[in-house]
């Protein structure tokens, strides 16, 4: 019986103590005015302790002051830890309490984030912040007691005030979350804005010096070689705290010793990957997780794209941010127009491809189809036509799983190219033949014609390797002799472009293989990243 009424006392609103009583949680003599609820008792007592204080030497007694043994019930209210209920009720939840009235309402937890100058119990103690229940009131309440703050003449159910307080998310019906998520795609909301600095800031510009590598120099006045299969690792770059989703060595010859890396962890990096192995400088422009970053033709600027549906265009030399967009979808490709660079086309999780225009800021073109996501992008015919990958896998998916379109009047030019039921997640062009490679969910890559009407081979099919639904990237190299692709098992596959025979197999990562990447300029380095989040340079 008593084990019923200490649940039953637990649902109950706070009970405040008179000024100047003894309070048995902390064991702790209260002298101030300020209401205070029993689950901060505890911390601010550790506090005192930490900042030089004394715990009191006298405990609290099971006996009132007239010495008469206490009933169970009110000795379970004056030592909460003596219930016989105690350890079913483990952690204590925090009653409510009520901010004071000077004060204007804090935000909610389910209609805002942790504010930026929120310092948090544990992080003050580490810090030496003495906390009085003076100064209480002036600090924010831990993430899981940030809920809106009742009237006193307000009474909520005790179902309710435990939800809030034990932090349990509110269920959302099916359709209420497709009409946020419709909403949120097809840019429903009025006051959205690009996240991320505004165009012009002044950031961290790259650390590097204007020079040609040691290493590269001698291949600069020469024509490319035949390239040579790595068998070692050279460098081991690690830095990022997420994913890796692509990497991309730097275009123009005399600076691509540098290879730029976009992760899930909402940063991209460039890399020193040839002389040294370091990180040169991390760039944060994005709220989200980074799925596409490309350099620009001049080597200078990076495009980047991610979640949080912006786009940016940074100057790498002086830091700064030359374009800034906001797209009504979630990023996952990038490619810039092979003619003119101040073109981009852009893909993500919409039906629409949209091009953008950086002198303008503006869409000027859309491609629209019936598809939901679209998986990559690829420039043919010096730009006058690209090919997208979709995500479209059905019975009729003949004519959504890659689509050939005109650049300059948003045409379909075909939609009868890929004839099987496997969604393409990468595409890659041959630097020589006119022909390229779709990357497919069936564990092969498919060879197609670059020319109407895109015929697929059925002889030549380069096997061996696993996708299973992850994006895997696949690459050709310089002189078009060698593929390489990664795997799920966290391989890396080189093929011969002629035979499709396995030339070599790289045990490269403890994780999914995503990307991969020939160097431009010397023939025996290939760079790869993972899905754990680290980068290798093979030589």
């Amino acid at each position: 019986m008593a084990s019923l009424v200490a649940y039953d006392d637990s649902d109950s609103e706070a009970e405040t103590e008179p000024v100047g009583s003894f309070n048995a949680t902390t064991q702790m003599k209260d002298t101030s005015d300020v209401v205070r609820p029993r689950g901060r008792d505890f911390a601010s007592g550790v506090l005192g302790v930490m900042e030089g204080g004394t715990l009191p030497a006298k405990h609290a007694s099971c006996e009132d002051p007239a010495g008469q043994r206490l009933p169970l019930v009110r000795l379970w209210r004056s030592d909460p830890r003596s219930g016989p209920s105690q350890r079913l009720q483990w952690p204590t939840t925090e009653p409510d309490f009520t901010f004071p009235s000077n004060e204007p309402p804090r935000p909610s937890l389910w209609t805002s984030h942790t504010p930026a100058g929120h310092v948090p119990l544990a992080a003050a103690r580490f810090k030496q912040v003495k906390l009085s229940w003076g100064t209480y009131d002036s600090l924010e309440p831990p993430f899981c007691a940030q809920t809106k703050p009742e009237p006193p003449d307000q009474n909520g159910s005790s179902l309710q005030r435990k939800r809030r307080e034990d932090c349990v998310v509110p269920y959302t019906p099916k359709r209420l979350r497709q009409g946020q998520a419709l909403s949120t795609e097809t840019g429903g909301s009025k006051d959205v804005e690009a996240k991320g600095p505004p165009v012009g800031r002044a950031a961290v510009p790259l650390h590097a010096a204007p020079r040609v590598s040691e290493f590269i120099r001698p291949y600069l006045d020469t024509e490319y070689k035949e390239t040579e299969i790595s068998r070692r690792v050279l460098f081991y770059l690690r830095g990022h705290r997420g994913p890796v989703n692509n990497i991309q060595w730097c275009p123009v010859p005399s600076k691509s010793h540098m290879l730029l890396s976009a992760s899930m962890d909402k940063t991209f990096k460039v890399w020193d990957a040839v002389d040294s192995g370091s990180c040169l400088q991390t760039y944060a422009l994005h709220s989200e997780a980074v799925r596409a970053a490309r350099w620009s033709p001049c080597g200078q600027r990076v495009l980047s794209g991610g979640f949080d549906c912006a786009l940016h265009l940074t100057d790498l030399e002086t830091g700064t941010q030359l374009f800034s967009g906001q797209s009504t979808f979630r990023v996952t490709t990038l490619k810039f127009h092979p003619k003119d660079p101040s073109l981009f086309v852009c893909g993500g999780f919409s039906s629409e491809i949209k091009a953008w225009d950086v002198r303008s800021s503006k869409v000027v073109r859309s491609y629209k189809a019936t598809v939901q996501q679209t998986l990559d992008i690829l420039f043919l015919q010096e730009g006058s036509e690209f090919l997208s990958s979709t995500d479209a896998s059905s019975r009729d998916s003949a004519d959504r799983t890659i689509i050939a379109w005109d650049f300059r009047s948003a045409a379909k030019i075909s939609n009868q190219i890929f004839h099987e039921r496997y969604t393409c997640p990468s595409l890659a062009l041959h630097p020589r033949e006119p022909v390229f490679l779709a990357q497919t969910n069936g564990n092969y890559l498919a060879l197609f014609s670059a020319v109407w009407p895109y015929r697929m081979s059925r002889r030549r099919r380069y096997e061996g390797h696993k996708v299973e639904g992850y994006s895997v990237g696949c690459e050709c190299s310089p002189d078009g002799d060698l593929l390489v692709t990664g795997s799920a098992d966290g391989r890396v596959l080189l093929y011969c472009f002629r035979t499709a025979s396995r030339a070599r197999t790289l045990p490269g990562h403890a994780q999914a293989c995503v990307g991969t990447a020939f160097h431009p300029v010397l023939p025996s380095v290939l760079a790869s990243c993972s899905w754990e989040g680290d980068v290798k340079i093979w030589h």
